[in-house]
């Protein structure tokens, strides 16, 4: 994929403008290459999900924490992981239970691009891990494009999915009126019984959508976006 000088690809589109890419990155960029450990995802989907979403195109958001720290699954977008990866990781296999739950169905693979290509922006609020160790790239500085990105998407009405506390931190970045905010627990392991199973926001966010005028998601079935 080619890229500039800055390391950042040429499809970063509209959110190449942000302050954090002249502020912020390249201090990121030269702790990651300093880094000894493996660094997930690899460097050329380090920035998928927003290359993926653009501004204009978003209307909905989940936020995610960090890439998933098993080499392998990781490939820039939240929960997201290769078609191949068996088992699902856990977080995805409880997202798609509350799936199943809410809309009567789940996709058959963890490769969840295609609802990037509907305006589903998956965005981790850290976009580099550590091979092994989830959170160790937790306090390099990715927040400030995560809240940068929120404040773009405050623009016009969208819909924000908030799983778990650390997500939910970011709620002040998101500003104006008419969003749909949806917070619940996350869907890790550890607390998805705690209200994230039964929260239904697949179909909330549908129902929110077609109430507006706009074409539902299509969360379960990749072969028909």
């Amino acid at each position: 994929m080619a890229s500039d000088d800055s390391g950042l690809p040429d499809t970063l589109g509209a959110w190449r403008d942000l302050p954090f890419f002249d502020a912020d990155w390249p201090r990121i960029r030269a702790t990651l290459a300093a880094e000894k450990r493996a660094v997930l995802p690899p460097d050329h989907q380090r920035f998928a999900a927003l290359e993926a979403a653009q501004p204009g195109a978003v209307r909905a958001v989940i936020l995610g924490q960090d890439p998933y720290p098993t080499p392998g699954h990781a490939h820039g977008l939240a929960f997201s992981a290769e078609a191949e990866v068996r088992p699902l990781p856990r977080s995805l296999g409880n997202i798609y239970r509350e799936m199943r739950e809410d809309i009567g169905a789940a996709p058959e693979t963890a490769d969840l691009r295609f609802l990037a290509r509907q305006g589903v922006l998956l965005l981790n609020t850290a976009l580099s891990v550590p091979a092994g160790q989830a959170g160790g790239h937790a306090k390099l500085g990715w927040d400030r494009l995560t809240r940068q990105v929120l404040e773009r998407l405050s623009d016009r009405p969208r819909a924000f999915l908030l799983w778990g506390g650390h997500a939910q931190g970011f709620a002040p970045a998101i500003t104006g009126s008419d969003h749909l905010i949806l917070a619940s627990a996350h869907p890790s392991p550890l607390s998805a019984r705690r209200g994230f199973f039964g929260s239904r926001p697949f179909s909330k966010v549908n129902n929110w959508l077609t109430a507006r005028g706009e074409a539902p998601i299509i969360w379960a079935h990749p072969e028909a976006t």
